[in-house]
């Protein structure tokens, strides 16, 4: 449906309107439908606006993730370090250099399915629920809860 509308519009403008009918082969009702409409329309600046602050919706949840595994990582390997030296008596000198070679031959192995899991896309942190990642960045460790 289409309803009239007359209105006063100044003769510099009307020139220009009839201009461009003249050179594109357009109704004039058709240029100013055109404009007004472009101009109640959200302008590029607000369209960038908006995917600007998509966008920067996304890196912060990109980047609380990182954060959170980061955190689980360092509580991880401080546990295991932390258990590791309370539990592991010093070698004798006799049997160190075997200990060592079982160490290199141990960690290639570890290194090895580390390297398939990653190859398969499964990563330990993905295993662990969202909200450990709460209770590491405000301090928490499970005997605290």
């Amino acid at each position: 449906m289409r309803d009239r509308l007359n209105l006063s519009l100044p003769t510099e403008l009307i020139g220009r309107i009839n201009e461009l009918a003249e050179r594109k082969r357009l109704a004039r009702s058709a240029i100013v439908e055109a404009a007004v409409g472009s101009f109640l329309s959200p302008d590029n600046a607000d369209l960038r606006e908006a995917a600007f602050t998509r966008r920067l919706d996304r890196l912060t949840r990109q980047l609380q993730r990182i954060e959170r595994d980061v955190g689980v990582t360092a509580e991880t390997l401080a546990l295991f370090v932390r258990f590791w030296l309370s539990i592991t008596p010093p070698l004798p000198a006799e049997v160190q250099a075997a200990s060592q070679a079982k160490g290199r031959e141990r960690f290639e192995g570890f290194v090895e399915i580390l390297g398939r899991r990653l190859q398969k896309g499964q990563s330990f942190l993905r295993e662990i629920p969202d909200d450990v990642g709460d209770d590491i960045s405000s301090g928490q460790s499970e005997g605290e809860k």
